[in-house]
C-alpha cells in the first residue's frame, strides 16, 4: 500500500470521552470574559463617583481591556500552538483571577486602568485558546459545529447577563464587586480545566516571528483605537495618526506573512471562500450586536427611564434569541444547507434592525423587544460562521483561525459602536428642534451640551427648573427618532452583508466535509 493510500484510510482522530464536560469548562470561562466587557458599563458611574477620574482616565478605564486583547491575540494564539493550548488557558485563568483580585488595592484611576489592561492579557490568553481547544476536542465536524453553537450561545448570554449581574452587585456592594466576581469562577475553571481538558499543540507550529507579532499587535491596537476615537472626536491628530499607523503596520504584517513559508499568522486562509464567508459573518454580526446593545441600553434608560437592572432585563430578548438559535443552527444547516442558514441569519438581524424603524411610532418597549430578539436570533449564524472558520483551517492552524475569528469579533464590536453610535449622534443632533428648545427657555450657552448627547441634554434639563421638562421631552423625542433611523441603516447594512455572504459561500457546502 502506498503512503498516499495509507493517508486516505487514516481513521478520524478518536474523540475524547470528556469532550462535552470540557466544553462546559470552556463555555463557562468564556461567559465570565464576555460578561466582563459589559459589566463595567454598569459600574462606571459608581467607580467615577469614588475615584473621580478625568475624562481621559475614564476613557482608558473603558478602552484598555479591548485594546490589550486586540494587540495580543495573534501573538498569544501563536504561542499557544507551540507551548500548549491548555497551558495557555490555565495561565489566562490565573492572570484573570489575579487581576480581578488586584482591584482591592487599586485606589487611583490609573491603577484601575492597569487592572483592566491585565484583565485584557488574561482575556487574550483565554479567548483564542477556547476556540482552538474546541477544534481539538471535537474532531467530528458536525459535533464541532454543535459545540461551537453552544460556545456562541454562551457568548451571547454573557453579553446579556453582564449589565444585570453588574446592577445586582452594585445595589448591594461597591464597584469592586464587578471585578471580584471573576475570582471564584476562574479558580473553579483552573481546577476543572486541569482535570477535563487534554493538552494540545500544533504538530508543526510556525516559527516565532517577533517583528511580525509586534507589527500585528501595533496595527490592531491602532486600528481599534482609531475606530473608537474617529467616531467620538472626528479628525483629530491622534485618531488620524492611529488610522495611518494601523494601515501601515497591518499592510507590512500581511506582506511579511505572505513572503514566509511558515508565517506567524497564515493569511492565506482567506483564499478559502468558506473561511472568508465565516469571518465576514462574524465581523458583521458582532458589529450589529454591539450597535444594538449600545443604542438599546441608552434608549431604555435615558428615554424610557428604566433603571440599569430593568434596562438589562429589557435587553434580555437578544441574549435569549441567541441562546436558542445558536445550538439549533448546525442541525438546521445539515437539513437545508450552510448557505441559507449563514446568510439567512444575517438577513434576520437586518429585519430586526429595520423593525425599529417600521414599528408604530413613537417606538414602544414591546416592539423594541421583538427587534432585539430578532437581532439576537441572527447571532445563531455565528455558530455556522465559527464552524466554517475553524473547520476551514488545518488542525495545525487552529490557533491562527481562532485568532482571526477573535480579531473579527473585537474589530466588529468597535466598528458597531463607532459607526452606528456616530450615525445616531448625527441624526439626534440634526433632529433637535433648536427654535423649540429656545422657546422652552434653553439658554444659547447650554445648547452645545444638549446637542452633544442625550445624557448631556438630560443633565442640562435638570438644572433648568420648570423649563427643563420641555427640553428633556424634545431631546428624548430626537433620540428615539435617531434610534429608529439608525435601525433602518443597520438593517440595510445587515441585508447587504447577507447578500455578500450568500455569494461567498459555496452552494453545496456541508459542515460534515471537515476542512474545505
Amino acid at each position: 500500500m502506498t503512503s498516499h493510500q495509507t493517508q486516505a484510510v487514516r481513521p478520524q482522530p478518536q474523540a475524547d470521552p470528556r469532550r462535552w464536560a470540557g466544553l462546559a469548562v470552556l463555555a463557562g470561562s468564556l461567559l465570565v470574559v464576555v460578561m466582563d466587557m459589559t459589566i463595567l458599563n454598569v459600574a462606571v458611574p459608581a467607580l467615577a463617583a469614588d475615584l473621580r477620574p478625568s475624562s481621559t482616565q475614564l476613557l482608558w478605564i473603558v478602552d484598555s481591556y479591548s485594546l490589550v486583547i486586540a494587540g495580543l491575540l495573534v501573538t498569544v494564539a501563536a504561542l499557544g500552538d507551540r507551548w500548549g493550548r491548555r497551558r495557555m488557558l490555565l495561565t489566562g485563568y490565573a492572570v484573570f483571577a489575579a487581576a480581578s483580585l488586584l482591584v482591592l488595592v487599586a485606589s487611583t484611576p490609573w491603577a484601575v486602568v492597569a487592572v483592566r489592561a491585565l484583565l485584557g492579557v488574561g482575556g487574550a490568553m483565554i479567548m483564542p485558546s477556547t476556540l482552538a481547544s474546541i477544534r481539538t476536542l471535537f474532531p467530528d465536524p458536525r459535533e464541532r459545529a454543535t459545540a461551537l453553537g453552544l460556545w456562541g450561545a454562551t457568548a451571547g448570554v454573557g453579553g446579556g447577563l453582564g449589565p444585570i449581574v453588574g446592577g445586582l452587585l452594585l445595589e448591594n456592594f461597591s464597584w469592586h464587586a464587578a471585578f471580584l466576581v471573576n475570582v471564584p469562577v476562574m479558580l473553579v475553571a483552573i481546577v476543572a480545566a486541569w482535570i477535563l481538558l487534554p493538552e494540545s499543540r500544533a504538530d508543526r507550529p510556525a516559527p516565532l516571528d517577533a517583528p511580525a507579532a509586534a507589527g500585528a499587535g501595533v496595527g490592531l491596537v491602532a486600528l481599534v483605537y482609531a475606530i473608537k476615537h474617529l467616531s467620538k472626536e472626528g479628525l483629530t491628530v491622534p485618531s488620524v495618526a492611529a488610522a495611518v499607523l494601523a494601515v501601515v503596520a497591518l499592510t507590512w504584517f500581511v506582506r511579511r506573512c505572505l513572503r514566509r513559508p511558515e508565517p506567524v499568522l497564515d493569511v492565506r486562509l482567506f483564499t478559502r471562500r468558506p473561511f472568508t464567508a465565516g469571518v465576514l459573518a462574524a465581523l458583521l454580526t458582532s458589529l450589529a450586536m454591539a450597535g444594538a446593545m449600545l443604542l438599546g441600553a441608552q434608549w431604555l434608560q435615558l428615554v424610557e427611564g428604566l433603571s440599569p437592572i430593568r434596562g438589562g432585563v429589557a435587553l434580555l430578548p437578544a441574549a435569549i434569541g441567541g441562546a436558542v438559535a445558536a445550538p439549533l443552527a448546525p442541525g438546521l444547516a445539515a437539513r437545508v444547507g450552510v448557505r441559507p442558514v449563514l446568510a439567512g441569519g444575517l438577513a434576520v438581524g437586518g429585519l430586526g434592525f429595520s423593525l425599529l424603524f417600521w414599528a408604530p411610532q413613537p417606538l414602544e418597549i414591546p416592539w423594541a423587544a421583538v427587534a432585539f430578539a430578532l437581532v439576537g436570533i441572527s447571532t445563531g449564524s455565528l455558530a455556522i460562521a465559527s464552524a466554517l472558520i475553524m473547520g476551514s483551517a488545518p488542525a495545525d492552524r487552529a490557533g491562527n483561525a481562532a485568532a482571526i475569528e477573535e480579531v473579527s469579533y473585537e474589530v466588529g464590536a468597535a466598528l458597531g459602536v463607532a459607526t452606528l453610535g456616530s450615525a445616531a449622534a448625527g441624526v439626534y443632533r440634526g433632529d433637535l428642534p433648536v427654535a423649540q428648545l429656545r422657546e422652552a427657555g434653553l439658554p444659547d450657552a447650554a445648547l452645545p451640551a444638549v446637542q452633544d448627547s442625550i445624557g448631556g441634554a438630560l443633565t442640562v434639563a435638570q438644572q433648568l427648573g420648570p423649563a427643563g421638562q420641555a427640553v428633556a421631552d424634545l431631546a428624548r423625542t430626537a433620540f428615539t427618532d435617531a434610534f429608529t433611523k439608525v435601525g433602518l441603516l443597520g438593517g440595510l447594512l445587515m441585508l447587504v452583508a447577507a447578500a455578500a455572504v450568500w455569494l461567498l459561500t459555496p452552494r453545496d457546502l456541508d459542515l460534515a466535509d471537515g476542512h474545505h
